[in-house]
């Protein structure tokens, strides 16, 4: 784990959550977390309340993260298509990383499957700024329904997703990225 001694329980707790919750689900117990983060139970619950909280502060404290890393920062690449391939290209090469189990919010959401979870609304946020971000990228190219699109690449984006996390598919050779012009392309982007 990447948490050093000279951090905070709080942000071991974090860091532990992280790293668990991606490689387990979030059905590991309070121990473990607990105990891979060097950090008392009852610390825990003085700083979280529940493990619901700090799941949900786990993902929301990744997201930023998470983010930079799929979507491309400012004005590179040029074209709306060329941004909305980078985030096919970037899942890509993440998908063939060892450790790799896919969207960690689409993993949470599916795990919980209860809408009302705190972690779940963190996860949907993160689901609808992607979403917003393609439908963006889509007006702007010039898609004949930016909506639909926006939702025919979030499709494609969680099924390589979980797909690839579940090492049913491997994304490396581009299926993805293809998949995202084929759509693009029906769609009359530039």
């Amino acid at each position: 784990m990447a948490t050093t001694d000279k951090a905070s329980p709080r942000d071991r707790l974090l860091e532990a959550a992280a790293e668990l919750f991606y490689r387990d689900g979030v059905s590991i117990g309070v121990e473990a977390l607990c105990r891979s983060a060097g950090v008392s139970k009852r610390s825990m619950y003085q700083l979280f309340g529940s493990k619901d909280e700090m799941l949900a502060a786990s993902l929301e404290r990744r997201r930023p993260w998470y983010e930079a890393q799929i979507t491309p920062a400012g004005t590179m690449p040029a074209t709306p298509r060329e941004r909305i391939r980078y985030v096919f290209e970037r899942i890509a090469e993440a998908s063939v990383t060892p450790g790799y189990r896919g969207c960690p919010y689409l993993a949470v959401l599916v795990e919980l499957k209860n809408p009302e979870h705190p972690a779940s609304a963190v996860a949907r946020v993160v689901k609808d700024r992607l979403r917003g971000f393609f439908r963006e990228q889509a007006e702007q190219g010039g898609a004949a329904d930016p909506e639909v699109l926006a939702r025919q690449l979030m499709l494609v984006f969680d099924g390589a997703s979980a797909r690839a996390g579940a090492r049913i598919e491997r994304l490396d050779d581009g299926l993805a990225a293809r998949t995202a012009d084929a759509l693009m392309d029906a769609a009359g982007m530039d």
